[in-house]
């Protein structure tokens, strides 16, 4: 079978540069769209011609020139939006239907994937203010995918393992201690954590696949799946060390919220959906979607304990 060219938005960032190399690697004629907006960058402009000599496309385009936005779209078979995340009411959820419209004007896509990438937006209608506004303007973003008969696949893949594993599970940390730990109530919640470059991975292989065509795809490596206290022992054992370990009640952290920035409160509110409430893990996925690691059992996929190796 053919192998789809594929578009991609937001090829410079965190995941975006992931799945421009996973995209070249599995074969497909990759294009970058490549926006001013990028300005004196001087790193994110040596990435993109570092892509280019990795035989990626550089495409121009801009949210601000829908034409421009047409223009490349009707280059490829799947476009892939990777912008970041950014949380400011309606920035990213603005781009992303500028886009749909693109995509609905071209008329030739076989696959858009969104940028969601992270809890599954249509388990979160009851997610704590302000950080269900993120989820909330996904769902916006689907419902414009769907009234426009775009077919899609959204991917949902849990915790990024940088921002979770490297601070033992605890927000404002990235790298882990070597000292103590506060634990999440009794820490038993169980969360899912994936190397970014396994969700890359995996989110490529969904592209030309029949099985993913209008589902959501959620990247569960069994191995993964742990608490937080499973976390961190397996951080004890590669360190030789015990942690010091004290626990903050789901009481204590609502509190904390108080005083905290916008961004801030949406990031613990998200912490607290993960690790108290247990939202990656409380429910069967059912018929509307698919896991990662059953489609695609050849995938040798990093573990936890692999992952924190780097740290040691």
């Amino acid at each position: 079978m053919e192998k789809s060219r594929v578009l991609i938005v937001g090829g410079t960032g965190y995941l975006g540069k992931r799945l421009v190399k996973a995209s070249l690697a599995q074969g497909h004629e990759t294009f970058i769209l490549h926006r001013p907006e990028i300005g004196v960058d001087i790193e994110k402009v040596q990435l993109l011609l570092s892509f280019k000599d990795q035989g990626a496309h550089l495409v121009p385009g801009s949210f601000d020139d829908h034409q421009s936005l047409v223009n490349a779209v009707k280059l490829v078979d799947v476009v892939i939006c990777a912008i970041s995340g950014v949380h400011i009411r309606s920035h990213q959820i603005l781009l992303q239907l500028k886009l749909v419209d693109a995509i609905k004007e071209a008329g030739n896509v076989k696959r858009f994937l969104p940028s969601e990438f992270g809890t599954d937006p249509a388990r979160m209608a009851h997610a704590l203010e302000p950080g269900r506004v993120t989820f909330d303007d996904k769902m916006v973003v689907r419902k414009a995918i769907q009234e426009a008969n775009i077919p899609y696949t959204y991917i949902s893949a849990n915790c990024f393992a940088g921002y979770f594993l490297g601070g033992l599970c605890q927000p404002g940390f990235i790298l882990p201690s070597r000292e103590s730990v506060v634990l999440f109530g009794d820490g038993n919640t169980k969360a899912i954590y994936v190397d970014e470059d396994d969700i890359a991975t995996y989110t490529i292989k969904t592209i030309d696949d029949p099985r993913t065509l209008n589902k959501t795809v959620y990247i569960r490596p069994p191995k993964n799946i742990l608490s937080q206290r499973e976390v961190v022992e397996i951080w004890e054992k590669l360190i030789g060390k015990e942690l010091k370990k004290s626990s903050i009640s789901e009481q204590q952290f609502l509190a904390s919220f108080e005083g905290q920035s916008y961004e801030e409160k949406v990031g613990l509110g998200h912490y607290y959906h993960v690790c108290f409430e247990g939202c990656l893990t409380n429910f069967e996925i059912g018929e509307e979607g698919v896991e990662a690691s059953q489609l695609y059992p050849e995938v040798n996929y990093i573990t936890v304990e692999d992952y924190m190796k780097r740290y040691v």
